[in-house]
Formats: structure tokens, sequence, C-alpha cells
């Protein structure tokens, strides 16, 4: 079988292109499901763990604990 080396470019080119576009709603469909398991954290979500432990924490608290997670995710 004698094949154009233009035409196996081409295949190529284009394999690479749908995988790439494959690849991104795979991993987008992935992430948004994976958000919908474990949501990121908010202020409700805090405020309902001090709760449990027996606090009744005051908004300065839950603003400094909000803050301090930030701060931890964007500089890891």
């Amino acid at each position: 079988m004698n094949i154009e080396w233009w035409l196996l470019v081409i295949i190529i080119v284009g394999a690479i292109l749908i995988g790439a576009v494959a690849g991104f709603f795979i991993s987008r469909a992935w992430f948004k499901r994976y958000l919908e398991k474990n949501p990121p954290v908010n202020e409700a979500m805090i405020r309902e763990m001090m709760r449990q432990m027996g606090r009744t924490p005051s908004e300065k608290q839950v603003r400094q604990i909000l803050a301090s997670m930030n701060q931890y995710k964007t500089t890891k």
C-alpha cells in the first residue's frame, strides 16, 4: 500500500486535532462532575463545621478561616 507523504501528514494532523478536541470535552465533563461531588468550601460550610464542633462562630472568625484557606489554595 503506497500512501503519499502529504496524505499521511494530513491524517496524522487530523488525528491529533480530533484527539485534542475529544480530550478537551472529556476533561471538562470530568471536572464538572468532580466539582459537583466535591464543591469548593464557602462561608456556610465553615459556619456549619464550627457549629458541629460546638462553637458559635463570629463573622470575623469565618472570614479569617476563609481567607486562610484561599491563601493556601493560591500558593499551592
